[in-house]
């Protein structure tokens, strides 16, 4: 079967990763799968007439409701649809956009949430069928590349320090748009950092939003203990990831951040804003750590640094927990059968 697959591809980011990753389950099962940018079309008519396209695709697939399943309306092949996570969180409370996104789901043969929530969520303030939703975790893996430095990482960061090891870097994975809110914590760390020197936060991803990019690095210039690293590949954020301290996430909203499953697979402990999306995943004081505020944040780390019986539980349970919930078989399992119902 060939498929369109549509979604948001910005270069590095969570979205991207997941798609590629879902596309490569399709065609581990004989199909034959194009991703393409949902940024490409500017309605669902240009959709159709490229679905019309000999050969002909036989089904199609989005991410997102809105930015994606907007885009399948007008198609005349089945599809299914996987929620992102702001349309969820945030566009259900745009009016002209759930009523979007109550068309999309109504059209779907299927609907993919991440978690439990999302479902509930989609099942009050969607008209939906509850059948018609399947809840699939992310599957995560995690590759370290061998060739990673870290000193030479912390120096392209703007961080020099003559003993490395000494530090205690806590790492913000994360594409710079508002959403994901990554100067939440500048503030306090700053003055956190002034107290002790070795606690610096390095803040990494994309720059998906120019203007928030261009003000993060401003902030980055002229604050003490806070530095902005360029993107890097997956095996290379994943050997960073591997040797800081901690894994910091300070987003608004969340559908299932996969920095945070990448943190715990790898045994580095997670240090998360106390949002639905991170609370489904994150037990605080069991696999990771919660904070509802930044003094907060502070609080919660200082006890990360001090307690090395702590940290040992968090490290060793967050690990057993993707173990557990997000298994790669699973989640391939999952989206083959579920694609197989478009035939």
């Amino acid at each position: 079967m060939k498929l369109l697959f549509l979604a948001c591809l910005s270069p590095k980011t969570g979205n991207c990763t997941t798609a590629e990753r879902i596309r490569a389950h399709i065609e581990s099962a004989g199909h034959t799968c194009e991703l393409r940018d949902a940024a490409e079309f500017k309605s669902s008519a240009e959709v159709a007439h490229l679905l019309a396209q000999m050969p002909a695709f036989q089904g199609a697939l989005a991410i997102h409701l809105f930015k994606a399943g907007r885009l399948l309306l007008d198609v005349q092949v089945p599809f299914g649809i996987v929620f992102g996570g702001t349309d969820i969180n945030e566009d259900l409370r745009v009016g002209h956009k759930r009523v979007v996104m109550e068309q999309v789901l109504l059209k779907a043969r299927f609907a993919v949430a991440f978690t439990d929530k999302m479902k509930e969520l989609a099942e009050v303030f969607l008209l939906s069928q509850r059948s018609k939703i399947f809840v699939q975790p992310q599957g995560i893996h995690t590759e370290v590349t061998e060739e990673f430095c870290w000193s030479g990482f912390l120096k392209s960061s703007g961080l020099s320090w003559k003993n490395v090891e000494e530090l205690r870097v806590f790492l913000l994975v994360c594409g710079l748009r508002r959403v994901k809110d990554p100067l939440y914590l500048v503030e306090v760390f700053t003055e956190w950092h002034r107290e002790n020197p070795l606690n610096v936060l390095i803040i990494i991803g994309p720059k998906i939003d120019p203007v928030l990019a261009e003000e993060a690095e401003a902030v980055a210039k002229r604050t003490a203990g806070v530095f902005l690293a360029q993107e890097r590949s997956q095996r290379e954020l994943h050997a960073a990831m591997k040797m800081c301290f901690a894994v910091v996430n300070s987003s608004i909203s969340e559908g299932m951040s996969a920095a945070i499953l990448e943190a715990m697979d790898l045994g580095v402990p997670v240090v998360a804003r106390d949002i639905p999306g991170n609370a489904a995943m994150v037990r605080h004081e069991v696999n990771g750590l919660l904070y509802t505020s930044p003094k907060e944040f502070v609080c919660e780390s200082q006890r990360l640094v001090s307690d090395g019986q702590l940290r040992r539980k968090l490290v060793r349970n967050g690990k057993l927990y993707v173990e557990e919930h997000h298994s790669l078989a699973r989640e391939r399992e999952t989206y083959q059968r579920l694609v197989g119902t478009l035939q």
